[in-house]
């Protein structure tokens, strides 16, 4: 019988990949719980009406990658595609906004989205969200950035690069929407399909097209950047400012926006020539009028998502691990009544015993410590029973000592030269 497969573009996360994830993980929560941040996790499985009013109904997300599909219920209902939508949705439905001035929120998970699998990017990936609520100032926007240095930094990524951008407010885009109206009809016969669609209904989509003769066009346009008011020119110098501040070293990108609708004002991205062609690993901005839209009160907001599989593929193997790893090789039934004792007094002592329940030579159990890569090996057979006495080898020199056979004193007795 042919053996069930995982579906293209879903993936199992083993070994090495996984050590990764925990690693980011730890070093993520670690500054999040530094800097205020609380978690929040929410569904996997939201109304569709959700990512089109938040993301945007002309958005290559909504109008091509949703995992979407009818209920039972006959209600249409979509795998979250991204994170903040969720967070917007749970922050006005719970009412965050009436308990507290400022909410920072973060979410960790799977998302998913129906693209062509590559490198780094597959129909089901894991996803860190950070969302900040009820601040207006440039401070915050500054403060995420260098939020995600410091955790870039604590886990050795190098080679990355910090790009910002402002894409203004409503008011901004509506002159520079024209201008590019104008620009892209002047040229229309040289876009793709999908942008002919794009310039009747939202022209800034161009610029998130991935088809290179549009990309060509496009390098001659306006840019949004020349077409801020004061208030988001004044917005955008500040932060910038106060990224000086911070230390953060960015560049300003002015042809960068994002693919999402909802944003507003600062943009950034975090990319790496490691990653080939889709570079960006961390991406986020301001969305200053999306709860509002949302059904809740005029509260601006800023967050970004950091893309676990590419951020994994870029930094170094984990550390190794603290503390050594202990294996207990037991022969003969006496010397496996020393088991359970031993491995609870290991527990309460914070350190990692290993054993073979299936093993019973000495030698098979000694070919499993070797390769789990246990440091010390444990061993008690009748003959140590009777000696009231363990016997430890160190698996690096082959060495040996003895030590008291007492479960309880062994972790302690290990630990001492």
């Amino acid at each position: 019988m042919e053996s069930i497969k995982a579906l293209r573009g879903f993936r199992d996360v083993y070994g090495e990949e996984v050590e990764k994830f925990s690693l980011i993980e730890s070093v993520s929560r670690h500054y999040l719980g530094l800097l205020g941040y609380r978690e929040i996790q929410i569904p996997a499985l939201e109304k569709t009406e959700l990512f089109k009013r938040s993301i945007g109904d002309t958005t290559d997300i909504v109008e091509k990658e949703m995992f979407t599909f009818t209920d039972r219920s006959g209600d249409s209902v979509t795998l979250r595609p991204e994170g903040t939508a969720g967070v917007v949705r749970a922050y006005v439905q719970a009412s965050f906004y009436a308990r507290e001035r400022v909410s920072r929120l973060f979410t960790m998970g799977p998302m998913f989205r129906h693209e062509r699998p590559q490198k780094g990017r597959f129909r089901q990936f894991s996803q860190m969200d950070v969302e900040v609520f009820g601040v207006a100032e440039p401070i915050v926007d500054a403060e995420l950035i260098w939020m995600i240095r410091l955790i870039l930094d604590r886990l050795n990524c190098a080679g990355y690069a910090i790009e910002i951008n402002s894409v203004g407010c409503k008011e901004c885009r509506t002159d520079f929407r024209q201008a590019l109206a104008a620009f892209l009809e002047d040229r229309k016969e040289r876009l793709c399909e999908d942008c002919l669609g794009r310039l009747m209904r939202n022209p800034l989509r161009v610029f998130d097209c991935k088809v290179p003769q549009c990309n060509e066009v496009i390098q001659d346009a306006p840019v949004l950047f020349d077409y801020l008011c004061g208030e988001c020119r004044d917005h955008f110098d500040q932060c910038l400012d106060h990224l000086k501040g911070f230390g953060v070293p960015v560049s300003v990108n002015k042809r960068l926006v994002r693919g999402l609708d909802y944003y507003t004002r600062t943009v950034f991205e975090v990319t790496s020539s490691e990653l080939g062609a889709q570079k960006a690993f961390v991406a986020g901005g301001r969305y200053d009028n999306l709860v509002k839209e949302m059904g809740g009160p005029s509260i601006p907001g800023i967050g970004f998502a950091v893309g676990m599989e590419r951020l994994a593929s870029i930094i170094p193997e984990p550390p190794p691990r603290n503390g050594h790893v202990y294996f207990l090789a037991t022969v003969g039934t006496r010397a496996k009544a020393f088991l359970i004792p031993t491995l609870k007094a290991f527990a309460a002592a914070d350190t990692r015993l290993a054993y073979a329940p299936s093993a019973t030579s000495l030698k098979s159990q000694m070919k499993y410590a070797a390769a789990m890569g246990a440091d010390f090996v444990v061993i008690v057979g009748d003959e140590e029973v009777d000696k009231g006495k363990a016997l430890v080898r160190d698996m690096k020199d082959g060495s040996q000592r003895e030590v008291a056979l007492d479960p309880e004193a062994l972790p302690d007795l290990l630990k001492s030269p």
